[in-house]
C-alpha cells in the first residue's frame, strides 16, 4: 500500500515535535554553560541534592509500597464492619497535593499548633520549653508525608488486580497447607508485582515533581534546585544542567520499572471465580479497622479538618480576599483554557493514531503519540526551564517582525498567560491522550468501515460516529486535566506572568510568610476540585467490584 501523508498525522507530528522542543531546548542551555559552572554545580549544588532526592526516591517508594498494597489486601481479602467505607475512602489522599498536606501539618504539629498543645496539657507542662516533639522539617518528615499521600497510586492499581485474582490460585494454595500470610507472600503478591511497580513508578514521578512539600520541609531536592538556581540566582544555564541530572534520574526510574517486569508472564482464566474475604470478628475486625483507617486519618482527614477550620475562622474574621478572588479567577480562566486546548491535541493525536491501524504510517504515529505523552514523566520544573530557551528565541523573532513593522520592541510571549496555559497542556496531555485511547479502543473497527463504506472521510467519522460514543471519555479525561492544572504548582512558580497568583502560587505564599490561616481558604479550594474525580474513581471501582463479584 502507498503511504499518503494525512493532515492528522501530520497535526500528531507537530504536537510531538512541541513536546521535544522543552528537552532540546534544556540540552541547549546546559550545553551554554561554561565548564566552571558545572564543576561548582557539581561541588557544592548537585552531592546534596542529588543525595537527598536518592534516599527520597526510596524512602518513599517502600512506604507507599507498604501502604499501598497493605490496605489493598486488606479490604480485599478480609471482610469487616467498615470494609466498604474504607475501600473507597483509601481514594480520598489523593485530592490532597503534597504541597498542601505539608503546609497543614507545619501549622498542627508546630510547638505552639494544636497537638503539642494538647500533649502539654495532658502531661502538666507549661511550655514548648519543658516538652516538644521532633521538628518535621526534615528528611524523614518529608517521606512519611510524602508516603501517606501518595500510597493511593499503589492503592489503585493493586486492589483492581487482586480483585481480579481466581480464587481457586488462592485455594489451592490453602488446600496444600499454605498459612493466610504465605498465601499473601507466596501466591497474591508475586502475581501483583506488575500492578505494584506501576502503582511505585507513578508515585515515584510526582515525588521528583514536588517543590512546595519540600521546601515547606526544608528538604533540598533536585526539584528545589532548579527553582532556587533560575528564580534566585538567574542562572538559566546552571538551572538546566540540574534539570538534565534530574531527567537521567527520570529516565532511570522508568527503566526499573519496565526492567522489574520485562520476564513477568500471566497465564490468564476465563472468566475467573474472584476470591470470596475472609470474614474477620472481634479484636481482629477492630485491628484490621484500625489499620485501613490510619493512611486516611493522616493523609485526608486531618489536613482537611485543619483546612476546614483555619478557613471558617479566616472567613468569619475577614471575609473573602479580594486578592484570593483574583487568583481564584486566574486559576479557574488558566485551567479552563488549559484543558480546552490539551483535549483537543489529545484528540488529534489519539485519532490519528486511530486511523493508521492498517497502514504504513502507523509506525510514525505510534512514534508521535508516545512522544506526546512524555510531558506526564517529566517534573514540572524540569519542563518550565526547558521552555525558557525555545520560547525565548521565538519571542526575539516575534519582537523583530513587530518593530518592522513599526512597533515598539517588546516581549510578546514570555511572561503571559499563553506560556504557562503551554506549559500545563505539555506536561498533561497524557492525561487526555490516554483517556481518549481507552475510549477509542472500547469502539470496535468495524463501525469506522462501515463509515467509510458510507463514503465518510476521516473528519466526517469522527464528527458523526466517534465523538457521541466518546463522550464519557473526553469528559472524565478533562475532568482530570483540569484538576491537575488547578492543582499545579511548580511549573506555575517558573512560568506565571507579573503579579499573577493562581491558588497554588497564594497558598506557596502564605506557606512562605508563614500566615497559614490566610492560605487556608486557597487550599480548601483546591482539596475541593480535587475530590470530584476521587469520588467518580470509587464509583467506578465500587462498580467494578460489584460486577466483577458477580
Amino acid at each position: 500500500m502507498v503511504w499518503r501523508w494525512n493532515p492528522w498525522l501530520a497535526g500528531a507530528v507537530v504536537v510531538a515535535a512541541v513536546m521535544l522542543a522543552p528537552v532540546l531546548g534544556l540540552a541547549w542551555a546546559a550545553a551554554e554553560g561554561s565548564g566552571g559552572l558545572w564543576g561548582h554545580l557539581w561541588t557544592h549544588v548537585l552531592p546534596v541534592s542529588l543525595l537527598n532526592t536518592v534516599v527520597l526516591l526510596l524512602g518513599v517508594g517502600v512506604l507507599v509500597g507498604l501502604l499501598g498494597t497493605g490496605s489493598a489486601w486488606l479490604v480485599t481479602a478480609f471482610a469487616f464492619p467498615g470494609r466498604r467505607v474504607l475501600a473507597w475512602a483509601l481514594l480520598l489522599p489523593l485530592a490532597v497535593p503534597a504541597y498542601i498536606a505539608a503546609f497543614a501539618y507545619l501549622d498542627v504539629l508546630h510547638p505552639l499548633g494544636p497537638v503539642q498543645g494538647l500533649i502539654r496539657d495532658l502531661l502538666g507542662y507549661d511550655s514548648p520549653r519543658q516538652f516538644r516533639l521532633p521538628d518535621i522539617r526534615h528528611l524523614a518528615g518529608c517521606i512519611v508525608l510524602l508516603g501517606f499521600v501518595l500510597y493511593p497510586y499503589v492503592y489503585l492499581t493493586t486492589r483492581a488486580l487482586f480483585m481480579t485474582q481466581a480464587a481457586g490460585l488462592l485455594e489451592a494454595a490453602r488446600s496444600l497447607g499454605a498459612t493466610p500470610w504465605q498465601v499473601f507472600w507466596r501466591v497474591a503478591l508475586p502475581l501483583a508485582r506488575p500492578a505494584i511497580a506501576v502503582g511505585v513508578a507513578l508515585a515515584l514521578l510526582e515525588t521528583l515533581n514536588d517543590i512546595g512539600a519540600s521546601e515547606f520541609l526544608g528538604v533540598q531536592t533536585l526539584t528545589v534546585s532548579i527553582y532556587t538556581t533560575w528564580v534566585s540566582r538567574g542562572d538559566l544555564a546552571g538551572a538546566a544542567q540540574i534539570a538534565l541530572a534530574m531527567l537521567a534520574l527520570v529516565a532511570l526510574l522508568l527503566w526499573l520499572e519496565r526492567h522489574g517486569r520485562r520476564r513477568q508472564r500471566f497465564a490468564s482464566v476465563l472468566r475467573p471465580r474472584p476470591m470470596q474475604p475472609q470474614q474477620l470478628h472481634g479484636g481482629k475486625a477492630l485491628l484490621a479497622f484500625a489499620l485501613g483507617a490510619l493512611p486516611v486519618l493522616v493523609g485526608f482527614i486531618v489536613p482537611m479538618a485543619y483546612l476546614l477550620w483555619e478557613a471558617v475562622a479566616r472567613l468569619q474574621a475577614a471575609g473573602f480576599s479580594p486578592q484570593l478572588l483574583v487568583a481564584l479567577w486566574n486559576t479557574l480562566r488558566v485551567a479552563l483554557l488549559a484543558t480546552a486546548v490539551a483535549m483537543v491535541l489529545g484528540l488529534l493525536v489519539a485519532w490519528a493514531l486511530r486511523l493508521a491501524q492498517a497502514r504504513p504510517g502507523r509506525t510514525l504515529a505510534t512514534a508521535s503519540n508516545r512522544i506526546a505523552t512524555l510531558g506526564y514523566a517529566i517534573p514540572g520544573t524540569v519542563l518550565a526551564i526547558g521552555l525558557l530557551l525555545p520560547l525565548g528565541g521565538l519571542d526575539a523573532l516575534l519582537s523583530r517582525g513587530w518593530v518592522a513593522l513599526g512597533g515598539q520592541p517588546q516581549m510578546l510571549l514570555m511572561g503571559s498567560v499563553a506560556v504557562l496555559m503551554l506549559a500545563y497542556t505539555l506536561r498533561f496531555l497524557a492525561v487526555s491522550v490516554g483517556g481518549i485511547d481507552s475510549g477509542l479502543a472500547r469502539i470496535p473497527t468495524s463501525l469506522d468501515q462501515a463509515a467509510a463504506n458510507l463514503g465518510e472521510g476521516p473528519g466526517g467519522m469522527l464528527r458523526r460516529v466517534h465523538l457521541p460514543l466518546l463522550r464519557p471519555a473526553l469528559a472524565a479525561a478533562a475532568l482530570l486535566v483540569f484538576v491537575d492544572t488547578m492543582k499545579e504548582l511548580s511549573a506555575t512558580l517558573v512560568l506565571r506572568p507579573m503579579n499573577f497568583e493562581t491558588l497554588a502560587t497564594w497558598l506557596y505564599a502564605e506557606a512562605a510568610r508563614g500566615t497559614y490561616e490566610e492560605g487556608a481558604v486557597a487550599a480548601l479550594l483546591i482539596v475541593a476540585s480535587g475530590l470530584v474525580p476521587v469520588i467518580l474513581l470509587a464509583r467506578a471501582g465500587a462498580a467494578y467490584g460489584t460486577e466483577h463479584a458477580r
